[in-house]
């Protein structure tokens, strides 16, 4: 197992990203790191399963993502979504920004066949000590129904495959829980998901609003990219917002903090469980290697988790069950498209012969 590391783009420095790959070698991770080699040797020594690729190039936050990739070809997100392209590495990770690592995924790695897009996954805490999964969290603005099939059939697959859960709940996220309720793409991706030969791949629930997406009623949340990834940012601003809360309750007088005190340990809990250092990041699904993007605030313990993350994917052949998965639901669309049209011709033909 050998992990590519992007060593550029974390808010924090090269030196938090090496301390965390130096913690998952710890556990016996190979690691390549990514970067300017000066620069990682100036962050210590290193253990003897991480090794480097020199990339002086870098692609920040201010760049067209497209654009600079395309451009840069030595820039360590490129280089490390090459290694994964050519086998030379098994997974990709990085703190950069999000649309760069899109960018260089896509262009190197590729989509799976049948994909037509991408979509950024996120782990979320469900309020019940489990996970769920949102997608997509801001990869495609605007998509047709079609699309929000196959995102929840390559999320489907990640939470068998990765977060160990069997006959995924899937949930469409919508303005209402009644069929019917949302806008056109909505409503007819309901229909396209009730189909089913859905059923071999998840458990489809219906619609879900914006209440239900963190309390575990669902594993999987599917919706398009501008949804998601408002519904992202308000989940993390709530949180940040309750936890400051509960903090300015605690410091209010001095009942407050004897309380506190005693409730210490089931308030670190909670807020291990919303630290974005947990979950580890995000993940590209629907290309043919592993991508993770981890938090750009991310400390080393956070850099440590995606390494983790993209383990696992690779462990559990996350691409591979995507593809299968995804060549299976094409071919039943296609031959539910040939019946159809074949039932209009017939129609038709009966049409023609009765006017005769």
């Amino acid at each position: 197992m050998k992990i590519a590391l992007d060593v550029q783009g974390s808010d924090k420095g090269i030196p938090v990203v090496v301390d965390g790959a130096r913690i998952v070698a710890a556990e016996g991770i190979e690691v390549v790191l990514v970067g300017p080699s000066d620069e990682i040797a100036s962050a210590g020594p290193l253990p003897s399963n991480v090794t480097v690729v020199n990339a002086t190039e870098v692609v920040s936050n201010h760049d067209d993502p497209g654009t600079a990739v395309r451009a840069r070809k030595d820039s360590s997100i490129v280089v490390g979504a090459k290694l994964v392209a050519t086998g030379e590495a098994d997974a990709l990770v990085s703190a950069g920004p999000t649309g760069a690592a899109l960018a260089a995924s896509l262009f190197n790695m590729k989509r799976i066949k049948g994909v037509k897009r991408p979509a950024i996954a996120v782990i979320l805490p469900d309020g019940r000590g489990g996970r769920s999964l949102l997608l997509d969290a801001g990869a495609n603005v605007d998509v047709p129904a079609e699309l929000l099939v196959q995102f929840a059939t390559l999320g489907a697959q990640f939470s068998i495959r990765v977060l160990g859960v069997q006959n995924p709940r899937v949930g469409l996220l919508s303005i209402g829980e009644e069929d019917g309720k949302g806008n056109e793409r909505v409503v007819h991706a309901g229909q396209l998901l009730s189909d089913p030969e859905n059923s071999h791949y998840f458990n489809y629930l219906g619609n879900i609003e914006g209440r239900d997406i963190t309390n575990g009623n669902a594993d999987v949340i599917v919706t398009d990219g501008f949804t998601g990834n408002v519904a992202l940012k308000a989940i993390e601003g709530a949180a940040r917002a309750t936890m400051m809360a509960i903090a300015d309750a605690i410091r209010s007088n001095a009942i407050a903090k004897i309380g506190g005190l005693l409730a210490k340990r089931s308030l670190l809990k909670v807020r291990h469980e919303v630290d974005p250092n947990t979950t580890g990041g995000a993940l590209l699904l629907g290309l043919r290697g592993v991508s993770v993007i981890a938090h750009g605030s991310s400390n080393a313990e956070g850099i440590a988790a995606a390494i983790r993350l993209a383990a696992r994917s690779v462990e559990g052949d996350v691409t591979g069950h995507m593809a299968s998965a995804i060549a299976e639901l094409n071919a039943h669309a296609a031959s539910t498209a040939a019946v159809t049209v074949g039932a209009v011709e017939t129609e038709s033909s009966n049409g023609a012969l009765n006017d005769a």
